[in-house]
């Protein structure tokens, strides 16, 4: 393996330096998904679900397109990576994979919609830690 130049971008994550440590997130990754969506221009929102997420689903009506649906779900489970607070909202969605109906993938906007609201923050490794 050979190291061309400093790392900036790899799979999705970028990876800041300064003298302190690094800071990696996933911010090109999230406006990727903003884009493909149509989410770029939404206002964002302060939580990723609400409280009562289980009286939501209301509407019974199937999605037409569930890979849409399943591949959203697959990238929002990418960005636990940088954010772990999503991670109990996708894995509640994760559920429906098989028969997705409108009412989850309005609560996967939902995600996206808070996502955005945080675009740039990741975690921080700092120079003097043990990883």
């Amino acid at each position: 393996m050979k190291i061309l130049r400093k790392l900036k971008y790899f799979l999705g994550l970028e990876a800041a330096r300064s003298s302190a440590g690094i800071h990696v997130s996933q911010r090109k990754y999230v406006l990727d998904i903003l884009v493909e969506t149509g989410l770029v221009v939404v206002k964002p929102c302060s939580t990723p679900i609400t409280k009562d997420i289980k009286h939501l689903f209301q509407d019974e009506t199937p999605m037409e397109d569930i890979n849409t649906y399943q591949r959203l779900i697959g990238r929002l489970l990418y960005l636990t990576n940088t954010k772990p607070n999503i991670s109990y909202a996708i894995q509640f969605l994760s559920q429906f994979l098989r028969a997705p109906t409108t009412d989850h993938y309005n609560v996967a906007q939902r995600i996206l919609r808070y996502i955005k609201n945080a675009l740039v923050k990741g975690f921080f490794v700092p120079n003097n830690s043990s990883i």
